[in-house]
C-alpha cells in the first residue's frame, strides 16, 4: 500500500507523476480541502509538499502527528513554522540555488521595464493611441544610476552582477558586510538609500525582515528614487509604498511580490508609475523543472 503524500502546491505535472508512481497523493490546495483531511487522514501523512508563498501553517503541522518532511518547492521558509519543525525532527528540504538566476533576470528585467516604461508604452500602442500621436513620455537610462540593493545573498549578488555590465554604481545593506566584496557596504539601510537612484529589495522574508522597508527607508529614496521588489512582499511596508507612489513622494515601484497576495492595493491598479507582476521570479520552464527534479528527489530519498 503506498504511502500518503500531502500537496499543498502543485508541481508540474510530470513531477507529479513520478511521486504519484510511490505515493497515494492527496491534493489539499485549499482551507476547506485541508480541514477536511485532517478529519480523515491526518495520522497517516508523513511526506508534505509545499512552496513559499503557501508554506505550512503551524496549526496544520500540529495536527499531523506523523509529519517527517516537509519539501518546499522554493527557498522561502517565512511561512515554515520553523521552530517547530526543529522541535518535532521533522526535515525540511528547499531547492536552494536552483532559483537564483531566474529572480535575478526577473530583478533586471523589471527594473528595465520600470525605467524605460515599456509597460505603458505597451499600453499606448494596444489602445490605439498612437494613431492620435507619438509617445512623448521620456524614460530614463540604466547607466549611471546608482543602485542599492537590500540583501546581498546569492540573489542579491546575481542581481548585481547582470547590473554591472551596464555601469552603475552599486552599494548594498546587509546585517554585516560580505567578506571581500567590492561594493560600498552601508551598515545603516537608510543611509544606502540616501544615495540610491534605485532601491532592490532582494532580502530574505519573515519576522527579523517585516516591513523592514519602512516610511523612513522610502522618504530616504525620495521622489526620484524608485524601488523594485522580487524578495517578499513583507519586507515593504506596503500602506507606506503605496501612499508614496500615490502623492509622489516616491517616483516608481516594480513589484513582483506583494504583502498579502494574492490580494494587491487597489490603488496601485490605476497607478502608472509601478510595474506589477504576479510573483514570477522563479517562473521559467528550465527553473521549474528543475525545482520539481529537486524536490522529487528530495521526498524519495525520505
Amino acid at each position: 500500500m503506498k504511502a500518503d503524500l500531502l500537496m499543498l502546491a502543485p508541481l508540474l505535472p510530470e513531477y507529479e507523476a513520478q511521486l504519484a508512481e510511490h505515493f497515494h497523493l492527496i491534493r489539499a490546495h485549499t482551507d476547506a480541502e485541508q480541514q477536511a483531511l485532517l478529519a480523515d487522514r491526518s495520522q497517516r501523512i508523513r511526506v508534505l509538499v509545499t512552496n513559499g508563498g503557501e508554506g505550512v501553517s503551524p496549526q496544520l503541522m500540529a495536527a499531523l502527528p506523523s509529519l517527517a518532511l516537509i519539501a518546499v518547492n522554493g527557498v522561502g521558509l517565512d511561512k515554515v513554522d520553523l521552530e517547530q519543525a526543529r522541535a518535532r525532527g521533522i526535515r525540511i528540504a528547499t531547492t536552494d540555488d536552483i532559483l537564483t538566476d531566474a529572480v535575478a533576470d526577473q530583478a533586471v528585467a523589471l527594473l528595465l521595464a520600470l525605467l524605460r516604461q515599456v509597460c505603458q508604452a505597451d499600453r499606448f500602442v494596444r489602445e490605439g493611441q498612437w494613431l492620435e500621436g507619438g509617445f512623448t513620455r521620456l524614460g530614463t537610462r540604466l547607466r549611471g544610476q546608482r543602485v542599492g540593493i537590500l540583501g546581498l545573498g546569492k540573489i542579491g549578488a546575481a542581481i548585481a552582477e547582470r547590473l554591472q555590465p551596464f555601469g552603475v554604481d552599486l552599494a548594498y545593506h546587509n546585517r554585516r558586510p560580505v567578506p571581500g566584496c567590492l561594493y560600498t557596504y552601508h551598515a545603516d539601510l537608510c543611509a544606502l538609500a540616501q544615495v540610491s537612484d534605485i532601491l532592490i529589495v532582494a532580502a530574505a522574508g519573515g519576522l527579523a525582515s517585516r516591513h523592514l522597508v519602512d516610511a523612513r527607508v522610502l522618504d530616504a529614496l525620495g521622489p526620484d528614487g524608485v524601488i523594485v521588489n522580487v524578495a517578499r512582499g513583507s519586507v515593504i511596508d506596503e500602506a507606506q509604498l503605496v501612499a508614496r507612489l500615490a502623492d509622489g513622494r516616491l517616483g516608481g515601484a516594480a513589484l513582483d511580490v506583494f504583502e498579502y497576495e494574492p490580494q494587491v492595493p487597489e490603488a496601485l491598479l490605476v497607478l502608472d508609475n509601478v510595474v506589477l507582476q504576479p510573483h514570477l521570479g522563479s517562473a521559467t520552464l528550465q527553473t521549474r523543472r528543475a525545482m520539481a527534479e529537486s524536490v522529487v528527489r528530495a521526498v524519495l530519498a525520505g
